[in-house]
């Protein structure tokens, strides 16, 4: 099914060029030239994502903003001419997931769209997983959330709170496949800005810890060209 954008820009002109590009990226747009229009489809229908200009005649972006957050976590993407940090600042302390000056190529605002819509659709999926075990278990190794502790066959194994989050994120998801930029989002709950460093170094301290033999790991696989993922 095709992803819902709200696009709320009076420019005749660059609406219709954003709406023309997003509908090639197989997005169902849904236009608005004015505050009071996009309020009116926002109340109406659900959208996967919003791209909101500052300028706006009848209500401006900033309101319009406001009036979202009060009851939907959407993301919403800022586009704006308006460009100033004070500007930048004052849209994401509103709750904008992003900001994106104009002008802007329409490659940059498609990876940010995919971007937003992406780093959604992750947090949607790890708010509404069932209630986790309070014990976890993967060949020799017992997770324990209740203590907070980690047994590899019956050897504790004392790990930081970000090693722990991690590998309870494999446990718990023993089948998936998670990029770097995934792990980096749900466990530092951070944008990932090719932080690669952070999670490599996180996870060689995990195998050296957990894995009898770090090099040719049996628990944390590295699935190559894509990422991590636990097990066999």
């Amino acid at each position: 099914m095709k992803k819902r954008i709200l696009l709320v820009e009076d420019d005749n002109d660059i609406n219709l060029l954003i709406e023309e590009q997003l509908k090639q990226d197989h997005y169902s747009i849904a236009s608005a030239r004015d505050g009071e229009e996009a309020l009116a489809l926002f109340q109406k229908e659900k959208f996967d994502l919003i791209l909101l200009d500052l300028m706006l005649p009848k209500v401006n972006g900033m309101e319009l903003l406001k009036h979202i957050r009060e009851t939907s976590k959407v993301p919403v993407l800022i586009i704006s001419a308006k460009g100033s940090d004070l500007d930048k600042a004052m849209g994401l302390g509103f709750g904008a997931d992003d900001y994106i000056s104009k002008p802007f190529s329409m490659i940059e605002l498609t990876a940010r769209v995919q971007a937003a819509i992406r780093r959604a659709t992750l947090y949607s999926e790890t708010e509404s997983k069932p209630a986790e075990p309070p014990v976890i278990t993967f060949k020799d190794l017992i997770l324990d959330l209740y203590s907070f502790s980690v047994k590899v066959k019956g050897k504790s194994m004392p790990l930081t709170a970000k090693e722990f989050h991690i590998l309870k994120l494999f446990l718990t998801h023993q089948s998936r496949v998670f990029t770097k930029e995934q792990i980096y989002q749900l466990i530092w709950k951070e944008d990932y800005y090719g932080n690669e460093n952070v999670i490599n170094v996180h996870i060689r301290r995990l195998r050296e810890k957990i894995e009898e033999d770090p090099s040719a790991p049996q628990y944390i696989r590295t699935i190559w060209g894509i990422g991590y993922r636990m097990g066999d």
